[in-house]
């Protein structure tokens, strides 16, 4: 059974930075795509970043330049490193993987919220 918890999220003031992890159990991120959307309330799920297998990474136009992904498969985990943090990235932030036989799985979700 594949598993992704996220950890790291909370109340951050304008300009203020977060460290997401996501640790996976059940999957091996090292041969999957993995990474970030987020969701605000009313809306759909939008890609934040992703990290794909074999090397690569995609970021949103809205964050590129203050997020930044990254893995560590040694801990099968994955990270979303947020800096300057503007209230428009409040929103709930899910982790995203998709396997070798391109099965999705998403994680419960953490509530970041960018506020003064």
């Amino acid at each position: 059974q594949v598993q992704l918890v996220e950890s790291g999220g909370g109340l951050v003031q304008p300009g203020g930075s977060l460290r997401l992890s996501c640790a996976g159990s059940g999957i091996i991120f090292s041969l999957s795509n993995a990474g970030w959307y987020r969701q605000v309330s009313g809306s759909g799920r939008e890609l934040v970043a992703l990290t794909i297998t074999g090397g690569g990474e995609t970021y949103a136009d809205s964050v590129k330049g203050r997020f930044t992904i990254s893995r560590d498969y040694g801990k099968n985990t994955v990270f979303l490193q947020m800096n300057s943090l503007k209230p428009e990235d409040t929103a709930a932030y899910y982790c995203y993987a998709r396997d070798f036989r391109n099965q999705d799985f998403w994680g419960r979700g953490t509530q970041i919220t960018v506020s003064s």
